[in-house]
């Protein structure tokens, strides 16, 4: 386990004040020396996240004692005068000069982020709202409550964003669907390697909706687009089309909850949800479909998440319809189990289906790549993923595969 720089800090922190010290009243100079000491915060920001929120809680903990310290010293001029000068003139001086160098002292929060911590301090390191790691992961993702809270439209990763080579054991070259409308007539030449390009973002609409104002959880509305392509940049004979797009909007509802359920599992937040998928191609290879979607989310401290959703097709004419099929090739439900292995690796295993014959499973493993330029913190990460079954695109929604793919993704932004 990496120590958390409060262990070097200790004996500057031991050092500050004397035994010494504390029975004499101390010059703003010195004090102010002391406390220019403490500023061992700064060594706390190019460390990982787990490693940087232990050491600016070991950094608050060694400014509080040393503000109890100075405190006491100042309680003490009270009762002992020196010199001439009259006893609460004296503490207030000693008090004032630790109070300026400990404004000083401390980092300025960002604009529109309330000051918190004892005595008015700002707290150090705590990034705002759903960046906040002293919240679990889904409380973040999801803002479940007032402190892992974001201002409404501000733009935020949903699935992972990627950039990939996929290569699959065999392609789909002539699709096809009951409907006779929608199954083409030819092959296409499609070759088994691909990149496989994905974009999804979402914004919170609305917050607080039926919560309770005066309460710390919040409910949330949200607007989401997801978008996947298969791009043949290897297929130069067809002079490198995109096979398929799939473009996705969604409109979700979540609600906050606190169950503890057994295990040591937490039932963490309740939703609905309305979703478009469409490939957006015409006849004969268009395909797409509406549904509605309840799900709920689950945790277990901040290692192990769990989502499961169930989803009920929309009606549409029969006529009309590209992939009547559909519900018996992808199921009518997922689960998803996100594993936060450490700081840098995370494993999510999906299941798409109805546990029957149909369906699919993905498997997927992405690793931080490290800091960015400057220590700066870098959201980019390696992304791997396993995928087995049918509708690894809706274009392909009845025709079963394997596909392994292996590239960049973007995350946390």
């Amino acid at each position: 386990m990496d120590r958390s720089p409060f262990t070097h800090l200790a004996p500057c922190l031991a050092l500050a004040l004397p035994a010494a010290a504390l029975a004499q009243p101390a010059a703003a100079p010195d004090i102010r020396a002391r406390i220019d000491a403490t500023t061992a915060w700064q060594a706390c920001l190019g460390q990982t996240d787990a490693a940087r929120l232990a050491c600016f809680d070991g950094w608050a903990r060694g400014q509080q004692r040393l503000i109890e310290a100075i405190e006491h010293k100042a309680q003490s001029v009270e009762t002992s005068p020196t010199r001439n000068e009259a006893p609460s003139a004296q503490a207030a001086a000693v008090r004032g000069d630790v109070a300026q160098a400990l404004a000083s002292a401390q980092p300025q929060p960002a604009a529109g982020t309330p000051a918190t911590g004892s005595a008015g301090i700002v707290g150090v390191g705590l990034e705002q709202g759903c960046r906040d790691r002293q919240f679990s992961e889904l409380s973040r993702f999801w803002e479940l409550e007032s402190g892992s809270s974001c201002p409404t439209f501000g733009l935020r990763a949903f699935h992972p964003t990627t950039a990939s080579i996929a290569a699959g054991d065999h392609i789909n070259r002539q699709p096809s669907s009951p409907n006779p409308a929608n199954s083409a007539a030819a092959p296409i030449d499609y070759g088994k390697r691909e990149m496989r390009l994905a974009l999804s973002v979402r914004t919170k609409l609305a917050s607080g909706l039926f919560t309770p104002a005066d309460g710390t959880l919040r409910d949330s509305l949200w607007a989401a687009y997801t978008q996947q392509s298969y791009w043949q940049v290897f297929n130069g004979g067809l002079s490198r089309p995109f096979r398929n797009t799939d473009h996705m909007p969604e409109l979700i509802y979540v609600y906050p909850t606190t169950l503890k359920l057994p295990g040591g599992w937490l039932w963490r937040y309740s939703g609905l949800g309305l979703a478009h998928q469409s490939n957006g191609q015409s006849d004969p290879l268009s395909r797409s479909w509406n549904r509605a979607y309840l799900m709920a989310g689950f945790e277990h401290g901040n290692r192990l998440n769990l989502q499961l959703r169930l989803w009920k097709r929309l009606p549409e004419d029969r006529a009309k319809d590209n992939n009547p099929d559909l519900v018996r090739h992808l199921g009518r439900g997922d689960v998803t189990l996100g594993w936060n292995v450490d700081a840098k690796n995370t494993l999510r295993a999906t299941y798409t289906g109805s546990f029957r014959r149909h369906g699919s499973t993905r498997l997927e493993w992405t690793r931080s790549l490290g800091d960015g330029w400057g220590n700066s913190f870098s959201g980019l990460r390696l992304y791997t993923a396993l995928f087995h079954g049918h509708g690894d695109s809706l274009l392909d929604y009845n025709f079963r595969r394997t596909v392994f793919s292996i590239g960049l993704s973007l995350v946390d932004f």
